[in-house]
């Protein structure tokens, strides 16, 4: 569901027109740009910024967000574009503003902050704190007058301000509880040697298994956020014990995701979250992270499933990637905007009336059923021009959704495509941003792998050569970049989802450069980021000074544990290279974060799903001919329907491995045709050199 047709682009301008502009203009991030028109004096978090407010002895403002968060585009039109409240806050704080994408360290400990003063957490971030850094009350977003039992934003800055003067006891009180529950928060006793890991993984069966939502799918109530970790975990967990209740709740909650308005079934890929527990009333905005876990887990449902359904799902939402996030330099864009022309979602709403006229009337009136398009409209908003619009979405109920609608109905969705395209679009950050590109190149290269698509496999290759040739210099990878400039050095998740990665693209493409700039970047990861009291990693580096605490991020989010992808890096770079070192580190990782993941494991799947790698025994695939003849592709094209989670690809030819791996070790062509080598707990099956005994041997081995 492609299209030629470009609708109107909206980017953020890198400086706002007509207006004064505040220190925020010299910035990169989409995100501080939107602010640099604004009254508010504006700082960017930097050494000019903290040493104002020590040397005036000012409290900090700090206001987190991120560019395509719909509640901080409001919070911006209400409060800081206000002119008096821009004075008030000029006049008695110092302001920053921060881009939680550029900052996940600063993010992270604040909202745990916020999080423990409030029992809440969300963006707008907004934080209190002393000019040594400590936060002592904050929030998230607050109106301009107070309702619904929230205060006005005017009557929380007064109050902070009143008692930072005259209170100010409370203030620094307040602080240093706070400081030392973060400190606290963030510190990881060493672990033990014994990790009940099938105990954890029980644990985390049961506890999706009550909180299955047996109608819709997914876990719990409104808002609904997809949970690709949570349907990999069950397809593993189903492999292992047979039981078929794991499976049907990942298949059924992939098929209700990609029915719902959830997903954007006129341009493909999928919204940020459902409003509603039926998946259809989407909050708009569209990120990057989401488009690329989730394609994996619709690929991994069809490796197990055979449904077709899941591969258009998960090819929809590479091609939209592919076709509306890509730079021309080959990496990929954060996200696109919730709001477009002022407005909520207004680029994806339709009238009956709209699609009468674009797909005239016997069309319109099938697809209108189908799709639950009404005249009076399904999508309630407070917006006028929402008035009669719609949300597309397939009840599942009632539609038979097997084929994903393919076939009848794809014609109808590219012609309401191209009159879409003539829109006003979202807004889109374009900041590239290395984990997610990550993310990105391990999902176009095992689908790569997978289908045989060659514009997936050439993105692949196109958006790691610019991470590589870009974002890595030297001994240091770079978090961002935006037209042509490079900010900010590298987190854990940085390097450890770039490393996977590469790995993903090696084991798709063959080529050892990228197996080996993944060892480099592994190389780099363990100097940099280890932690040696506890085994596991930081996020920061010692070049991210200057920070209350030394950030752990042990819990996934909406994206994988850094920590956990790190291990699983490791684990795997461990089987290739025959490392047992490397694999220690990585079952050190995952010891040291197992006192979370048994607290709570639903918060720590990708721990689980390393520990998976680790305990499981691997199965080594060994590929040995030329990498992109007749035969060797055939061979490969057996194996990509096949579940195997826990396993290494290997290359090598009849000129020997060029890395000189134990594992490719003596590996040779059989009859002069390219041949496969299964290994697995350290013991090798008789080599085979055809599509019917390979096929054969994955059916006895699995």
């Amino acid at each position: 569901m492609t299209s030629d047709v470009s609708s109107p682009e909206k980017t953020f301008p890198d400086e706002p027109r007509g207006k004064r502009m505040n220190r925020l203009a010299r910035e990169t991030s989409p995100y501080l740009l939107q602010h640099a028109g604004n009254p508010v004096d504006w700082h960017p978090w930097d050494e000019e910024a903290l040493a104002l407010a020590r040397n005036e002895n000012k409290p900090i403002f700090l206001s987190i967000g991120y560019s395509a968060c719909h509640w901080c585009h409001v919070m911006e039109r209400e409060s800081f574009e206000n002119e008096v409240l821009a004075s008030f806050m000029n006049a008695h704080f110092v302001n920053i503003k921060v881009d939680r994408e550029e900052r996940p360290d600063l993010d992270d400990i604040y909202m745990n902050a916020v999080t423990a003063m409030t029992g809440n957490g969300g963006w707008p971030l907004s934080v209190f704190l002393t000019p040594d850094l400590k936060p002592f009350y904050g929030g998230t977003y607050f109106p301009p007058l107070g309702r619904y039992g929230m205060p006005s934003f005017l009557d929380v800055l007064q109050q902070v301000v009143h008692i930072w003067h005259k209170e100010p006891s409370r203030a620094l009180t307040a602080a240093e509880q706070l400081t030392a529950h973060l400190r606290e928060r963030f510190v990881i006793p060493p672990a033990g040697s014994n990790l009940p890991v099938d105990q954890m993984r029980q644990q985390a069966a049961s506890q999706l298994e009550s909180s299955f939502d047996k109608q819709w799918g997914g876990w719990g109530g409104a808002p609904k956020f997809p949970s690709p970790a949570s349907v990999s975990f069950l397809l593993r967990q189903h492999q292992r014990t047979g039981d078929r209740l794991l499976l049907d709740m990942a298949l059924a909650t992939l098929r209700n995701m990609a029915s719902g308005g959830l997903y954007d079934h006129v341009g493909g890929g999928f919204h940020r979250y459902s409003t509603d527990e039926k998946w259809r009333v989407p909050h708009f905005e569209k990120m990057l992270y989401d488009n690329a876990q989730l394609p994996v887990a619709y690929l991994e449902a069809w490796q197990v499933a055979g449904d077709p359904f899941f591969k258009v799902v998960a090819c929809e939402t590479l091609d939209y990637v592919l076709r509306d996030l890509r730079d021309p330099e080959g990496g990929f864009y954060s996200s696109e905007d919730a709001d477009s022309e002022r407005e909520e979602g207004r680029f994806y709403l339709w009238t009956r009336q709209e699609i009468l006229a674009h797909l005239g009337p016997r069309d319109a009136d099938e697809f209108c059923r189908v799709y639950s398009i009404s005249e009076e409209g399904n999508f309630d908003s407070h917006e006028p021009s929402h008035h009669k619009r719609n949300i597309l979405y397939r009840n599942v109920l009632e539609n038979d959704c097997e084929n994903g609608g393919e076939g009848r109905y794809t014609a109808l969705r590219a012609a309401l495509q191209s009159a879409r395209n003539l829109r006003v679009r979202p807004a889109r950050d374009d900041k590239i941003i290395t984990a997610w590109n990550a993310l990105m190149i391990s999902a176009l290269a095992r689908a790569a792998f997978a289908w045989k698509i060659p514009a997936f496999k050439e993105a692949a290759c196109k958006a790691a050569a610019f991470i590589e040739g870009v974002m890595l210099s030297g001994d240091a990878l770079y978090r961002t970049w935006r037209r042509g400039s490079v900010r900010h050095t590298g987190y854990l998740d940085d390097y450890a989802f770039t490393a996977n990665a590469f790995i993903d693209l090696y084991e798709c493409t063959a080529d050892v450069h990228w197996l080996e700039t993944a060892k480099r970047l592994a190389d780099l990861l363990k100097n940099r980021f280890t932690d040696p009291q506890s085994g596991g990693f930081y996020s920061t580096d010692a070049s991210h000074s200057g920070l209350l605490v030394r950030v752990r991020a042990l819990h996934d989010t909406a994206e994988p544990s850094p920590n956990a992808l790190a291990a699983l890096a490791l684990a795997r770079l461990g089987r290739h290279f025959s490392l047992p070192e490397v694999t220690a580190l990585a079952e050190k990782s995952v010891a040291a974060d197992s006192g979370t993941a048994k607290r709570m494991p639903l918060a720590c799947l990708h721990t689980l799903l390393a520990a998976d790698y680790l305990e499981q025994s691997t199965v080594d695939i060994v590929f040995c001919g030329q990498p992109d003849s007749e035969d060797m592709e055939s061979l490969k094209e057996v194996l990509s329907t096949y579940f195997v989670p826990s396993r290494v690809i290997a290359y090598t030819d009849a000129a020997g491995d060029p890395l000189q791996r134990p594992l490719c070790a003596s590996k040779t062509m059989l009859d002069n045709r390219a041949t496969v080598y299964v290994c697995r707990n350290n013991r090798c099956l008789p080599p085979v050199n055809t599509p019917a005994a390979f096929e054969r041997l994955l059916s006895e081995l699995l």
